[in-house]
């Protein structure tokens, strides 16, 4: 356990101490491409309630935008230090970088977020569960936050939080948009579509693209690796590139 946590520490110091030094790097390199500091989108993946699958969607989205030409920046914000483990299995397994990933777990998120955006298209937020002054650090710095639920009616439940800190946040940014992502569908059964009819009562909708619970995903974590990498027509990477193109499709 102390093992676990001086290594959780020690990535999230290292982390922490990595955005600026990336924005004076990237700022250096728009300079010399002529690209304009105008800012890039942040997108929040959050929920109060743990083991949604945050940080599977938060890696493949950053990933699935990585790849059509985008600059991605992947935000840590979860103290369990999830994305950065994923992030350093692929370099230990001699992957190529596709974005850069940093730990910032603090609650003076809505501050940094923002200028690591104008080095960036699209800034990418794993978000923290049960740590609420984290989520609204988070809300207020995001323009779309998507919310994973299971599809069970205990996830269903636990969405009223999250419901609640974006009606929240949404008096300080009334631009911030919000959408369910139904994840870790089981195929084959009804669940998905009783989970999608529990959530008409939401103030927002869920996105019509979903995420089943696929081995593929499971075997990503420890290969530090994408779905797509694994197996490009695989059902699972077609359905994280239709999350993908659901996001941008907001966003525009």
């Amino acid at each position: 356990m102390e093992f676990t946590r001086a290594r959780i520490e020690a990535a999230q110091k290292a982390g922490n101490a990595m955005p600026e030094a990336f924005r004076r790097a990237q700022t250096a390199e728009n300079r010399l491409s002529g690209r304009q500091d105008q800012p890039g989108k942040v997108i929040a993946l959050l929920n109060q309630k743990g083991g949604a699958g945050k940080t599977t969607l938060a890696t493949h989205l950053a990933g699935e935008l990585a790849m059509t030409g985008s600059r991605v920046t992947l935000l840590d914000a979860d103290p369990q230090g999830s994305a950065l483990d994923w992030a350093q299995r692929r370099l230990q397994n001699g992957r190529g970088r596709l974005y850069g990933v940093f730990g910032l777990a603090r609650d003076s998120l809505h501050q940094e977020a923002p200028q690591i955006a104008l080095e960036a298209d699209y800034v990418v937020i794993d978000g923290p569960p049960r740590v609420a002054a984290l989520a609204r650090s988070a809300l207020l710095a995001a323009d779309l936050v998507l919310i994973p639920v299971q599809p069970s009616a205990y996830d269903v439940w636990a969405s009223h939080e999250m419901v609640t800190l974006i009606a929240e946040a949404r008096v300080f940014r009334p631009q911030l948009r919000a959408a369910f992502v139904i994840n870790r569908r089981v195929v084959g059964t009804v669940i998905g579509r009783e989970a999608r009819a529990a959530l008409a009562d939401q103030p927002f909708a869920a996105l019509h693209a979903e995420v089943s619970q696929r081995i593929v995903f499971a075997d990503s974590v420890a290969a530090g690796r994408l779905a797509c990498e694994a197996s490009p027509k695989c059902a699972a990477a077609r359905e994280i590139a239709a999350l993908t193109q659901a996001v941008q499709e907001i966003l525009r």
